[in-house]
């Protein structure tokens, strides 16, 4: 492995590697700042650091670059690291737009090496667990839904100048905060169909929203609401999902774990729920090394990493609506933040009603 971008991100990345139960080995440490990446490297063991991506992918060769730059600075790496023949760990957002996005879905040469997305949500046992039960028939049909991502910026978070920032960051907490609750709702209820939404700039000195709030609906028929906030002293995310024959409720803040969960059955249905509930997957929280692990696995066993282009995809296409719906003030679907609109060339499309920049 490789990281590129020695940030705080890059230490989370650094542990959950190491703690994975098969060995990998963090050959290159990568950042544009040369004290940066050379304090990394010796702090973390890292035998090789350097200021050039191409040049350390030359000298070390590793299968899998991680990315943990800020987004802006995103895609040439990974498309280096591609054109290397190394698969790509992204953090999220992968890109800032989905032109950006489908250029480097593009680059993936047939058979490999291929692009994974890090939305580690998806992994822990609990929201395994509920796909499973779901496929399985025990939940009954998905309803109506709640995402919340609440959460707390103060002024000062934002700055590092590159942050709150339609150019660097790509969007306010829909793109940068709440996309990881996005993406776990979009893999349990799948493709969406429709989203009204709006955004506003409600209290802090930023070029993009501070809060979204949209309405989802889903092909298979399970309705959502969204709320995205950078603006809640009680900081709480949540998602909720009522099925026919249960209420599913996942309560934490930056990651979960077993007892983050709970389950209501409906009248009839307390038996079945209850014991397939507890017979499901336990034990592994959502952080990074639950999808890395399975990364690591899936490079060795020539498989395509999760999550894939095709899945990442549809969370940024989800988010691109929010923006899309809220500027353009009417509901919109898929295909309205394809090729031609302006919020598939940047998530901001023509602009937010309010223009001034901070």
């Amino acid at each position: 492995m490789a990281i590129v971008g020695t940030g705080n991100i890059a230490r989370f990345h650094v542990e959950a590697l190491r703690s994975l139960d098969a060995p990998v080995r963090i050959v290159a440490g990568v950042d544009l700042d040369a004290g940066l990446a050379t304090s990394f490297c010796a702090a973390h063991g890292i035998p090789f650091a350097d200021t050039d991506v191409e040049r350390a992918l030359t000298h070390t060769r590793p299968d899998v670059v991680h990315v943990c730059t800020p987004p802006g600075a995103h895609l040439a790496p990974a498309r280096a690291a591609l054109n290397a023949g190394a698969h790509v760990v992204v953090e999220k957002p992968p890109t800032l737009s989905l032109r950006d996005f489908d250029a480097l879905a593009d680059a993936q040469p047939a058979g490999g090496p291929y692009v994974a997305t890090v939305f580690q949500h998806r992994f822990g046992s609990g929201a395994r667990r509920i796909r499973a039960l779901l496929d399985a028939g025990v939940l009954g049909r998905p309803l109506v839904a709640r995402c919340d991502t609440l959460w707390y910026r103060p002024d000062a978070y934002f700055d590092p100048p590159w942050r709150g920032r339609w150019e660097t960051e790509g969007g306010g907490p829909t793109m940068g905060h709440g996309i990881h609750q996005m993406d776990l709702l979009s893999a349990v209820l799948g493709e969406w169909t429709r989203v009204s939404a709006l955004a506003r700039r409600q209290a802090r000195r930023t070029a993009t929203e501070d809060l979204s709030v949209a309405h989802v609906s889903f092909a298979n028929g399970a309705v959502a609401s969204v709320v995205n906030s950078l603006l809640s002293p009680r900081e709480e995310s949540y998602l909720r999902f009522d099925f026919e024959y249960a209420t599913v409720e996942l309560t934490h803040l930056y990651g979960y774990g077993d007892d983050d969960w709970r389950v209501t059955p409906a009248p009839g249905h307390e038996e079945s729920v209850t014991a397939a509930w507890k017979a499901g997957e336990h034990g592994r929280n959502s952080g990074h090394a639950a999808q890395f692990a399975l990364v690591a696995d899936a490079v060795r066993e020539g498989s395509v990493p999760p999550v894939d282009t095709a899945e990442a995809r549809r969370t940024m296409t989800l988010v691109a609506g929010v923006y899309a719906s809220a500027f353009g003030g009417r509901p919109v679907g898929p295909d309205d933040v394809g090729p031609g609109s302006p919020h598939y060339e940047n998530m901001r499309g023509d602009g937010p009603p309010w223009t001034e920049e901070t």
